[in-house]
């Protein structure tokens, strides 16, 4: 099984905390799209045959599409692969993009999840960070999707926005919950350097939330989402039993994918390999007939890393005996005295050779994480 990402890399404007590679010019759409429809013919071998079980549009602002180029690109991935009957077809949309007409066109078409980035339910909060949408816009499209029979909704929330009221935070929560949607996924704000709120940052004109008030917040979403029944199956992801991501899922397992479109990322389980993130030079690479991207090989460490990283994030935890077994490596032997530290620290516990994280750990795990790296030597 494999999964395909496509990246649309356009958007109506700048979300000011938003670094992912996309454009406010519409002008090259028709080409880059075009050249995304090359590069599946080009890409139709990458992923040797393994049957698709997950497409994702990610962005930018897929919804910003028409439904007839939605499904033009499903149209071509269902000519040059084999795509399995039950397949996870998720849409990243913004709630200004999901009209009445939109969303009944959208039924007719094989997307059948929608990932709908809300990020606040709080309109001073979307006004700091120039979301196109208003508070009511989302409630609305999410009520009227579920009410067309859209029954996988996930919602993007974002904590940690600098705010007077303590409570803003927990409203947000109980406005998500009270949406009954099946999944969330909930990231702090993040203050990256290009963007405008970086550059707000760096003048001495915006004030970050403080580190506590951020892990704070962080708890409550956890404590809230156990109570309403929801997984914590990944650090920043939150379901009702059944309803995981399939498609982001299979990133943590090291499942091969495809990425099409600018910037996309593909993955072999050997190599990966990065498109260029600029819309020119990828239309007319694929005008040449070229493959815009670079191919990095990975070595030992970056694989038994990359699957440290990303399974200590997740709720079936890093499993050892499987490092071992993959690739010779004993990580509870090279890191026992780590280990052992972080158990009595209440940080992670050890269930038959697999690491788990407890809530205290899950605050820390990019650090952790970190720390159970493997270096150069230790695979010699």
């Amino acid at each position: 099984m494999a999964g395909i990402y496509l990246h649309i890399p356009f958007c109506k404007q700048a979300c000011h905390y938003c670094d992912f590679h996309f454009s406010t010019s519409l002008g090259l759409k028709e080409a880059v799209l075009q050249a995304m429809h090359q590069e599946l013919l080009l890409q139709k071998d990458y992923l040797r045959g393994e049957t698709i079980q997950t497409i994702y549009f990610g962005g930018g602002t897929p919804s910003i599409l028409s439904v007839p180029e939605i499904q033009g690109l499903l149209d071509a991935i269902y000519q040059l692969h084999t795509v399995t009957p039950d397949a996870e077809i998720t849409l990243e949309a913004n709630p200004d993009d999901l009209t009445p007409e939109k969303l009944l066109a959208l039924r007719q078409t094989p997307i059948n999840r929608l990932s709908i980035g809300v990020q606040s339910f709080h309109d001073p909060h979307l006004q700091l960070m120039n979301r196109p949408h208003s508070a009511q816009e989302a409630v609305e499209c999410i009520t009227l999707a579920k009410s067309l029979g859209f029954d996988n909704i996930s919602l993007d929330l974002i904590y940690g926005i600098p705010a007077e009221d303590e409570a803003l935070w927990e409203q947000d929560l109980a406005k998500a919950f009270a949406l009954n949607v099946q999944h969330l996924s909930c990231y702090a704000l993040t203050i990256e350097p290009n963007t405008v709120l970086g550059h707000r940052l760096k003048k001495g004109k915006f004030t970050p939330a403080e580190e506590e008030r951020v892990a704070q917040q962080f708890e409550l979403l956890m404590t809230e989402a156990k109570d309403h029944g929801f997984l914590h199956y990944e650090i920043s992801n939150f379901c009702q039993p059944g309803f995981e991501s399939k498609h982001n899922s299979s990133y943590w397992r090291q499942v091969p994918y495809l990425g099409i479109g600018p910037s996309a990322h593909s993955f072999n389980g050997v190599s990966r390999q990065f498109n260029k993130a600029h819309n020119p030079q990828y239309v007319e690479a694929l005008k040449l007939g070229q493959l815009p991207c670079t191919v990095e090989e990975l070595s030992i460490e970056d694989r038994v890393n990359e699957y440290v990283m990303t399974t200590l994030r997740t709720s079936w935890g890093c499993d050892t005996a499987y490092v071992q077994q993959k690739w010779g490596m004993d990580l509870l032997t090279l890191h026992a005295a780590y280990l052992a530290k972080i158990q009595s620290q209440g940080l992670l516990r050890i269930e038959s050779q697999t690491l788990l994280l407890t809530e205290a750990g899950k605050l820390l795990a990019d650090e952790i994480a970190l720390d159970l790296f493997l270096l150069p030597e230790e695979t010699e």
